[in-house]
């Protein structure tokens, strides 16, 4: 079937389709968690002291009890059974951005020929997937094989339901054999204990003489896109790389906003309605949906949970939007940018810290200059991200996120803090060493004595912000729509507890030389905005003159590619920062770096190569195909004494020639091996291979546009975006 061809089919399967039958209505309570074994299905299950210990790990983080284990595990098998499952699998997330799961049978042959179902403590605790293949940076050979998984108890237990079965899955982290974290979660829990000692330290000396466990909070705002799968299926770059290596932007596209927040087609709202029923079996909390900026774009977001929870949650929506999507027939592209001359996707992490007593630590209060607990922990968010602005560029970079950040969708490469005019003004003030306050919220009259006066809070919000507060806690919207939450989470808790850490030691200083608590809090707020105020910035982040003045004036780093932001991870600020904190080891940290250049490199290379196959045996051949039936058509025009405009024609053979040439250099390009480096070879990625790829897509797309249409050979962006 030729190219044309198959993109006609694929509009006619898509028309044509039967109408979908929506699954059967359940109320909330029927299915929220039916599918987790939480706290209140172990209350019910397991004997008191039992639970009693069990609960004290996950609410307190006290040491787990491993004499619990046995009981556990059995009450766990009893209740995955009842729900149909026969396998049980440790879920752990390694350094890929995805979910790795190895599964195991209950079954259990005995010496007389028959079996039975076990479940032991110890099969539950303790896991051995084959560590060889993941990714590991270097910290082991390749014929080292042995790695292991371990309970996390705090993480909870749940069913995993597909066409063939159910599974019992089991949160775990994944460790080598000599004990490095090879995972996304391990990071991710020592941050979050480094974070709740640091915000203990300032809460005790803030007078406070109870304080509960301190975590941070995540809520995750996910982008995403959907295909037929009949256009996504006879597109290769959409298979193979997740985004449109080719494609001309359609004579309409987003620019006149009416698909943002618009009416959801039914098919649409059909997937979403069958996502979130299988997210509230797991206990996954989706408050919002609705139509996104870009057509064909939508957006998913759940409630704030503990950043553990909230992590695992984050990788189980991703796969269900994908599952399920498979299921309605289209395809769940989650890149960053996969379509060019539209919005891109990305995944806002909302994140705060907070517990039990003394609430959400980043709630300001209706008067935030009065409230000295939320201004040390401003200030200390202040000072982590102008020490630490690199560190946070390289843990969401990829070479899919370079296409996104600083477009129009997206925040800046350079990363700054907005803190809206209320709190802006109070730091300044903070910074000339008197706080007087600033503005308060106030309310809306619309004119209309039918409608309700509306708050109007204190602060704008500012989109082109990548770190900006927005009410009680802060919203890193740099984040890639296809990333793990952990990397940027284990960032945020870790500086916020170096600057935490950092502000106790200034207290403890300047109380022990005999200045009042309010006077060393004053005092250290003073040093914050005098030595890291560069980073408060609420203007327009997309304006040049914030691009000079943010690396000419203020010394904040511009990295736009990820070629230029990973390198940072070996800066020695970084190193020391994860070693004097114990969240990563060197070498822990090395092997990040080495990973994610290699996923770096990877990727361009994939791109690259399917930029060249795609234009030489695809594009390639339609336009030959077309300059043979218009050079036939106009010899014969010729011969009847109609002589015709050949401009058409020597302009499709120009850019024929150039895509192919271009194609040619880049193939030439990839063979290059010789680097010096690592970063010798994302540079040469960066500023070689991404060009030429851009330079051979600038023809083909031109050729789109002069291509008969019944030859072009694959499904354009009108089709995609607009067909469903």
């Amino acid at each position: 079937m030729s190219g044309n061809e198959s993109r006609l089919q694929a509009i006619y399967e898509i028309t044509n389709r039967e109408p979908f039958t929506p699954a059967p209505s359940e109320s909330l309570d029927e299915l929220w968690a039916t599918n987790v074994f939480s706290l209140s299905k172990m209350k019910a299950t397991l004997p008191k002291d039992i639970f009693k210990s069990l609960e004290k790990t996950i609410k307190t983080g006290n040491k787990l009890d491993m004499s619990v284990a046995d009981s556990v595990a059995s009450a766990m098998k009893e209740w995955a059974m009842s729900k149909g499952a026969s396998y049980y699998a440790h879920v752990f997330y390694p350094l890929t951005n995805a979910t790795a799961e190895k599964h195991d049978g209950f079954i259990s042959p005995q010496s007389d020929g028959s079996v039975i179902s076990e479940f032991s403590g110890s099969l539950l605790v303790q896991g051995e997937p084959d560590g060889s293949s993941f990714p590991n940076g270097g910290i082991r050979d390749t014929f080292e094989a042995r790695g292991y998984t371990a309970w996390d108890v705090t993480s909870p237990a749940y069913i995993l339901e597909t066409e063939n079965g159910s599974t019992l899955c089991i949160p775990t982290i994944f460790v080598s054999w000599t004990g490095e974290a090879l995972d996304k979660k391990v990071p991710l829990l020592r941050s979050i204990a480094v974070v709740n000692k640091a915000a203990n330290r300032v809460l005790t000396l803030l007078g406070n003489s109870e304080v509960a466990p301190v975590n941070s909070s995540c809520g995750a705002e996910q982008e995403y896109f959907l295909v037929d799968a009949n256009f996504a299926n006879i597109r290769p770059d959409l298979l193979l790389a997740g985004r449109t290596l080719f494609g001309r932007p359609p004579a309409k596209g987003q620019q006149f906003d009416d698909h943002y927040f618009g009416a959801i087609p039914s098919r649409i709202q059909h997937y979403m309605q069958d996502v979130e029923r299988e997210l509230y079996k797991l206990g996954i909390p989706a408050k919002t949906r609705h139509n996104e900026v870009a057509p064909g774009q939508f957006e998913i977001a759940p409630v704030y949970e503990m950043a553990n929870v909230a992590s695992d949650h984050q990788q189980m929506l991703m796969t269900i939007l994908r599952n399920t999507a498979k299921q309605h027939g289209l395809v769940c592209l989650l890149h960053e940018k996969p379509f060019a001359g539209i919005n891109g996707s990305g995944k806002h992490v909302n994140w705060s810290i907070g517990n039990a007593t003394q609430g959400n630590l980043l709630d300001p209060g209706d008067t935030p200059e009065e409230n000295t607990q939320f201004l040390l922990f401003c200030g200390a968010v202040i000072r982590g991200v102008h020490k630490f602005g690199p560190l946070m560029r390289a843990v969401i970079a990829s070479a899919s996120n370079d296409h996104r950040l600083g477009a129009n969708e997206a925040p800046p490469a350079i990363m700054s803090v907005y803190l809206g005019s209320q709190l802006e003004q109070i730091f300044e003030q903070i910074k000339e060493g008197k706080i007087q306050g600033g503005e308060h919220k106030g309310t809306l009259d619309m004119g209309v004595d039918t409608l309700p006066l509306l708050t109007r809070d204190a602060g704008d919000r500012n989109r082109t912000s990548p770190f900006a507060f927005t009410g009680n806690r802060f919203e890193f919207r740099a984040v890639g729509s296809h990333q793990s939450v952990s990397g940027p989470l284990v960032t945020l808790n870790t500086m916020m507890a170096d600057s935490l850490n950092y502000i106790a030691d200034q207290m403890e200083s300047k109380m022990s030389g005999g200045a009042s608590l309010n006077d060393a809090i004053l005092a250290v707020l003073q040093s914050i905005m005098t030595e890291h105020g560069a980073a408060v910035f609420g203007g327009n982040g997309y304006s040049e003159e914030w691009h000079k003045m943010a690396v000419e004036e203020r010394g904040l780093k511009n990295l736009p590619t990820t070629a230029d932001a990973l390198p940072y991870l070996q800066s020695p600020e970084v190193k020391a920062l994860f070693s004097s904190t114990h969240v990563l080891s060197p070498v822990e940290l090395e092997s990040r770096y080495e990973v994610y250049a290699e996923q770096y490199i990877n990727s361009i290379d994939v791109e690259a190569k399917l930029v060249a196959e795609i234009a030489k045996t695809r594009i390639y051949p339609a336009a030959m195909r077309h300059l043979t039936d218009l050079g036939g058509a106009l010899t014969s025009l010729k011969e009847a004494g109609i002589e015709m405009d050949r401009s058409s024609l020597d302009q499709v053979a120009g850019l024929t020639k150039t895509m192919l040439e271009k194609a040619s250099e880049l193939s030439e390009a990839i063979t290059k091996h010789d680097f010096a480096d690592t970063e010798a070879h994302m540079q040469y990625c960066a500023t070689t291979i991404r060009p030429l790829m851009d330079e051979v897509r600038a023809a083909a797309d031109a050729l789109e546009g002069e291509v008969a249409d019944d030859l072009w050979p694959l499904p354009t962006y009108q089709e995609m975006l607009f067909i469903k």
